[in-house]
Order: C-alpha cells, then structure tokens, then sequence
C-alpha cells in the first residue's frame, strides 16, 4: 500500500491541509506515481546498485578519514563533524561542489534546516489542518491559521536547498569548470534539449538525493557514539577483530566488509536499537484492503510503527539491549536495514550510499578511537540516552570522551593531511552564483 497518486501536476501537494509548502518532488511525498518513477530512475542509475555506488567509495573514504582528523582536533563536536562528513559526501556527488573544509558550510547548514523542518512538518497529527481542511481558507489573523506563515517559510528553506546548488552546476557548466557530477551527468547526456519537465526532475531528483543520504547516516552515526559510552565491551570486542584483520598500519576500507562480521554486527544493531524514522513515514491506501479480516478503506492513512518492529521481543530478544551478537547466532534475526529506510515507492533513495557511509565511519572509528563516557567539572557522568520527536529522531545532546588510541593512531588519522590535501571550497563560487 502507498501513498495515493491522484495529483498529477509535477509539483504535488503535501501537508497543511494542501498548502503548497515547497516540498515539491521530493521523493517522500505525495507526488504522482509516473514522476516518483522517474525521479527515482535518475536517483537509481547513480546509487541505486552495490557496482554504482562503487563509484563514490574514493570519495566516501577521504571524506571519512577527514571526518577522523575534525574529531581528534574537537571531539567536542562530533556531531557536527557527522554532520559536515555526511553533506561533504552527498555535495560532492550530486553537484561536484567542494564543503568549506574548516569552518560552517552555507549549503551544509540549509540542508540542516530543511531536514529538521521537514521531520517536524510529517509528524502524523501535528497540524490541525490535516484533519480539518477547511482551516486552509481561513484568513491568517484567524487563531489556527500559523500553519500558513510556517509552510512559507519552509517553502523558502527547501527552494534555496533545491535551487542554489542546482544554479552552482549551470554556472559551472557553463564556465566549463564543472566537476564531474551527478546533475552534470544529466545535463551532458540531455546535449543542450533539457525540456523545462526534464529541467524540474533533474533539480529535485538531486535535491532527494541529498537529502536521502545525508540525515538519515548523520542521526545512525551520531547513535553509535551514543552506545559506545554505555557499552564498552562492544567496542573492545570489536576493536580485537578490526586489530587481528587489519592491524594497525592503516584503516579499514569498504573492501574489508566481508572480513569484519562484528563490525557489520555492530552497525546493523545501531540500526536497530534506534531506527532513523521510529514512525516511518505516513502512507495513504490508493484501494480498499482486506488485511488479516479487517478492512482499510480507500485513503486510510496508514503509519508503519518501525520501532516496534526492531523492538519486538519476540524477534530481537532483550530489544532494550545493546547487543550485536544477535546478528551472530545460528539462526540471527531479520537485517533491520531491510525496513528502517522504509517501503516501497517512498523508501529512503539514499539508503546504499547512507548505509556505507555508516558502516565506514563505524569502522574506521573503533579502529583509531577510545570512546568513552564524558565529564563535567572532572567527574564522569552517565550519558543522557533519549532521542528526540519527529519523522527523523537524532539522540539528544551528550558528552562523550573521545581520544586517539595511541600515537601511531594519531599519526594515521593525521596522514590525510599529506594523502589527501584540503581541497579549496567552493562557498565563495556558490555565492557569486547568488549575486
């Protein structure tokens, strides 16, 4: 069952009531079949296949080992680290643009703004006009009616995330400076015929891109740190395993998956101790539907409870618990990444790229770092494990001890200061595309 696809303009509705509220096209949404059919066949041809991805996994590694160096100079912000490491991956890719590598990137801050407006504008039942329509012809000075002036706003945020650095690739282009891309990769394959249609799929196809593979690794990624504070053996056990198959001359790489099935255990339970969206994302019946003898009418809403589902304890036994040896046993339970990105035609697009990403930033972090509980005022204090609300649930803020193993560990995350130079950003040409 999906969402229904009656609209057919190619700039759907989709909460407040019918308010066009600027999340045109985006791939969770409720857009006509044919155009989320086509979205994602651009979106699949790039990441949508293991041998695709392959393409990225350079780039994912440097970006990672980047991401190593900011947190052994201030482990204080790992998370904005994530942050930064995740928009330096998805920029890159989609629009061949370079991330300020020091400071705050403007395109990295606007997609943290559309994605939390975005969580927060899908929670099931949290505009009243959803469930009363007729609040949308209402006058803004009625009481009720905020919903307007909140739904421009967010409209703003998303167009500039759609539209700037779709702009930055055109200019690029046409300065023949561009990188390669995947926006420059359609244009180039369109010769110069890019139909105003083919023109609006490529800008938000880039636009699902990003935003299915950034959000979704940054909240896995920061809960991983969360649950190495409060469970140390896991992270001793499989530190052993990276130090027997790796050693420590150098940091594991996506080759070495096969060879780290702890490891592997240890992201699919990040994964499952946590979902990315514990509520999913709401659907709509396009039929009436019998299911185990009851009926679901036509245009029920439907809200798939996925934390329920990685917390069943008839599934995962002990589902409270921290416990990536149930991906060990002899008969293991169901693979989480197998519903957590979510269903059908609105599943995560980002979820390949997402999920190595996760995997990469886990590995080569039990590979080089201590993770341990925080202080405050020098004594150690237990990690606040609670998440926030919304479509996308990121741990609340915690304190977390992290440091480098040893020297010769510091000195390898320090190494790709001299293998892979910083690269000059490319905010200042984003900017004058702007002006």
């Amino acid at each position: 069952m999906e969402k229904r696809g009656q609209h057919h303009s190619s700039r759907p509705r989709m909460i407040f009531g019918g308010e066009m509220c600027g999340w045109e096209n985006l791939l969770a949404i409720e857009a006509a079949p044919e155009e989320v059919r086509e979205l994602r066949k651009r979106i699949h041809q790039v990441i949508g296949t293991k041998p695709a991805l392959s393409k990225f996994h350079e780039l994912q590694e440097t970006e990672v080992h980047r991401f190593l160096l900011r947190t052994l100079r201030k482990p204080e912000d790992v998370v904005q680290h994530i942050k930064t490491e995740a928009g330096a991956i998805i920029l890159k890719g989609a629009y061949g643009y370079t991330i300020e590598p020091e400071k705050t990137d403007p395109l990295v801050d606007v997609a943290d703004n559309a994605l939390m407006q975005f969580s927060l504008a899908t929670v099931p039942g949290a505009w009243m006009v959803d469930m009363l329509p007729a609040l949308r012809y209402l006058p803004e000075w009625v009481p009720g009616t905020g919903f307007k002036s909140t739904a421009r706003e967010w409209k703003s945020t998303l167009m500039e995330l759609a539209e700037k650095p779709h702009e930055f690739v055109k200019h690029q282009m046409a300065e023949k400076q561009n990188a390669e891309s995947y926006v420059a990769k359609l244009y180039q394959q369109a010769n110069g015929t890019t139909s105003a249609q083919e023109e609006s799929r490529i800008r938000w196809s880039a636009a699902a891109l990003y935003t299915g593979g950034a959000d979704t690794s940054v909240s896995t990624m920061s809960l991983f740190f969360l649950a190495m504070t409060v469970n140390p053996n896991v992270q001793v056990k499989a530190r052993e395993e990276i130090d027997r198959v790796i050693c420590n001359h150098r940091l594991p790489a996506l080759a070495d998956r096969p060879n780290l099935p702890y490891v592997e255990a240890v992201v699919k339970e990040c994964f499952r101790w946590h979902p990315i969206a514990p509520m999913g994302l709401p659907h709509v019946t396009t039929k009436d539907d019998i299911y185990q003898g009851h009926l679901i009418p036509k245009g029920a809403m439907l809200i798939p409870n996925i934390w329920l589902v990685t917390h069943d304890p008839k599934v995962y036994d002990d589902p409270m618990t921290f416990n990536p040896n149930r991906f060990l046993s002899e008969s293991p339970p169901p693979d989480p990444r197998d519903f957590v990105f979510g269903f059908g035609r609105r599943i995560c697009p980002g979820r390949l790229l997402a999920e190595s990403s996760v995997w990469l930033t886990v590995a080569r972090s039990l590979a080089v770092f201590d993770i341990a509980k925080g202080f405050e005022h020098g004594e150690e204090i237990e990690p606040d494990v609670r998440f926030t609300p919304g479509i996308i649930s990121h741990p609340l803020p915690f304190k977390a001890s992290i440091k480098p193993r040893s020297k010769d560990y510091e000195e390898l995350i320090r190494a790709v200061e001299v293998d892979h130079p910083w690269e000059a950003s490319d905010a200042d040409k984003l900017r004058s595309v702007g002006d």
